[in-house]
């Protein structure tokens, strides 16, 4: 989407016409956000049904918080402190930016919270390597699902995916796609605008999954994480993208990570596939454009709150999944949702229970915003993990003590950068 400065008409000031756009953009990005979450609600609106209490397995202790620090400038050039960041691990910022980054020797792959690295490439994400990237297979088998621990509900019957309407911007969530680099080549997940109550109409911060930031046990940070809300805004088929320009692709530009925080479980127990570490497998990203110096939210003009309430399955009428799923038989281009009633789902009696529910969304919706209506309103409650490899349901976590305190520790050392 492309905006062009209006002429100051006769008769006006050029204060007046800037005070006029003010205004009407203002009421524009109320309008968004009213609409988009209306329409959220409405696709949510499923019949109410009686339900039982239940416990939702055991609620871990206070978990430490693995917060990844690193500082970008808006554009092409280094800041000192990032610089320095990668001068500390022996990487060249010059070499890193021209190819470097390519090396994944497990001796240099950093992986600690602290580590984290995520100089901007200007121009990297062009839309042939968007489209091109791949989605990270996070399948779980049977056996790691199958023993009952008590509280684990019957499997749902798969919901069919549906297509979002469009334009994206004006009847969804702010669900965009979250891309990076692995050492398999690039790869692409989903990710959801939040708000950062410290910086009200102001945040950076874009909710998605561990897994699409960090390998887990096995490895470490991924690289030239960047985020790209609404991407393909007007839900255009591949042919008539063929020789897509970068604003139909990325109507809102490219948002690249500058800080990335996910949860110590995950750090130490994810794994590529199977349940290891899925219960935490949650991240918080804080992004700055690729150019330019707004926003993320004033940009899109939405952004959802973040529910920490984790409320017990049983007593949710409907949750739904929004993402852009790339495996076949989808194609990535399209963002998708699924809306069902939640079940429980319990990989180990030592850790929090999941959400499930029936969805067909395949690989590259991992990471999208799961969410449901309280109190009238639309909130991030989950986010996709786990799938079986039937794609017939999808789990996610539940975002109690232990995501808030990796957000807050965002919001209040991050988020006014």
């Amino acid at each position: 989407m492309r905006f062009t400065r209006p002429s100051v008409a006769r008769g006006h000031s050029a204060r007046s016409d800037r005070s006029d756009r003010s205004d009407r953009s203002d009421r524009s990005r109320r309008r968004r956000t009213v609409v988009a979450t209306t329409a959220v609600a409405a696709a949510l609106a499923l019949t109410a049904t009686a339900c039982n209490d239940g416990s939702d397995g055991k609620e871990g202790a206070a978990r430490t918080t693995a917060d990844a620090s690193a500082q970008n400038p808006g554009g092409p050039g280094l800041s000192a402190n990032l610089a320095d960041q990668l001068k500390k691990h022996g990487i060249d910022p010059d070499k890193w930016k021209n190819g470097a980054w390519k090396n994944w020797d497990k001796d240099d792959w950093l992986r600690e919270a602290g580590d984290f690295v995520n100089p901007v490439i200007e121009g990297l994400w062009k839309p042939e390597r968007m489209k091109s990237a791949d989605e990270p297979k996070k399948t779980i088998a049977a056996k790691d699902y199958a023993s009952d621990q008590g509280v684990t509900d019957p499997e749902p019957a798969p919901v069919p995916a549906r297509a979002e309407k469009t334009p994206y911007h004006e009847n969804a969530a702010p669900v965009g796609k979250v891309f990076f680099d692995a050492p398999a080549g690039p790869m692409v997940c989903s990710g959801t605008v939040v708000k950062d109550p410290r910086h009200p109409g102001r945040s950076n911060l874009v909710w998605t999954a561990g897994h699409c930031v960090h390998a887990g046990s096995a490895g470490g940070w991924y690289r030239n994480i960047a985020f790209v809300p609404s991407y393909n805004d007007q839900g255009k088929s591949a042919s008539a993208l063929r020789n897509a320009t970068q604003t139909e692709i990325a109507p809102y530009g490219t948002y690249w990570a500058d800080w990335a925080s996910t949860s110590k479980e995950w750090i130490d127990q994810g794994a590529e596939s199977g349940g290891a570490g899925a219960p935490y497998d949650f991240a918080v990203l804080h992004v700055k454009p690729e150019r330019g110096t707004k926003s993320l939210e004033e940009t899109v003009g939405n952004a959802l709150p973040v529910d920490f309430s984790a409320p017990s399955a049983p007593s949710v009428g409907s949750m739904g999944a929004w993402g852009y799923p790339a495996a076949p038989p989808f194609d990535g281009l399209l963002m998708n949702k699924c809306v069902d009633r939640p079940g429980r789902l319990s990989l180990s009696p030592e850790q929090p229970t999941m959400y499930r529910i029936g969805c067909t969304m395949t690989g590259g919706s991992s990471g999208g915003g799961w969410f449901r209506v309280r109190d009238g309103k639309t909130v991030l409650v989950s986010n996709t993990s786990i799938g079986p490899a039937g794609n017939t349901w999808l789990a996610g976590p539940q975002l109690g003590r232990d995501a808030e305190q990796v957000f807050d520790t965002m919001s209040e050392q991050h988020g006014g950068q």
